[in-house]
């Protein structure tokens, strides 16, 4: 599996890691993990089921247990138990749910195995938080997005205005910031740059922008990955 190479991109929410690691994984013909999405499905289900939030073995059968299908529907489609529920789980309320579970050592233990078996040829574009610095820590290729809490609040208020929304940018302003503490201080897998990841902050640039400092760091990377590994050995 480890021959199999993986570009991580990790970072906080709002900084536009999603939309990237779709982006490059498409113009790769690369599978890609919505780690994100693992953790908002875990919260929003175990909500539904009256799991509650410190019952870490309950939630540790629910991530076993439950059956998680990405994109068989439709590009961004996301099944749990044959249901899609990709809108629900793209809410402000699923996004502070999977920030409480994913504090819990025991589920991020739970799902670590789910993550790994993303990785198939020919490749993996893995984003997260914690991507490049515990679930692939040999990832050949790193990216870390970062940009202001004032910035990613007004791109997520500018996003559910145009969806009608009914939002206030100072909630969404809070809710950021306090998603930030809970992040960056829990005890299990914080949200950190790799030592060796690229940092790029996004709040000057364009989703294109974005992409072509990521394309270049990606091929400067990888081919210098690929230079390191030793030929195979000639046959007698």
């Amino acid at each position: 599996m480890q021959s199999i190479p993986v570009i991580t991109i990790d970072g906080p929410s709002g900084t536009g890691k999603g939309t990237i690691a779709h982006l490059l994984a498409a113009e790769l013909g690369w599978h890609v993990l919505d780690s994100g999405a693992l953790y908002r499905i875990i919260g929003l289900e175990a909500e539904q089921r009256g799991i509650p939030a410190d019952d870490s073995a309950g939630l540790c059968r629910l991530a076993s247990a439950v059956e998680i299908q990405f994109g068989t529907r439709f590009r961004g489609s996301i099944c749990v138990d044959g249901i899609e529920k990709s809108a629900d789980l793209r809410t402000e309320a699923a996004g502070a749910l999977a920030s409480k579970v994913a504090a819990n050592p025991a589920v991020r233990h739970a799902l670590l195995a789910r993550q790994h078996a993303f990785r198939q040829p020919p490749g993996l574009v893995a984003d997260g938080r914690d991507m490049g610095t515990v679930v692939f820590p040999d990832a050949g290729c790193k990216i870390f997005l970062t940009a202001s809490a004032e910035v990613r609040a007004q791109r997520r208020y500018n996003q559910l205005k145009d969806k009608d929304v009914g939002v206030s940018l100072p909630s969404l302003f809070r809710d950021i910031q306090e998603r930030d503490e809970r992040d960056s201080t829990r005890a299990v897998s914080p949200l950190k740059p790799a030592r060796d990841a690229l940092l790029i902050d996004t709040a000057p640039l364009s989703v294109l922008q974005v992409l072509t400092a990521v394309r270049t760091h990606v091929a400067r990377t990888l081919a210098l990955e690929s230079s390191a590994t030793p030929p195979p050995a000639s046959q007698p």
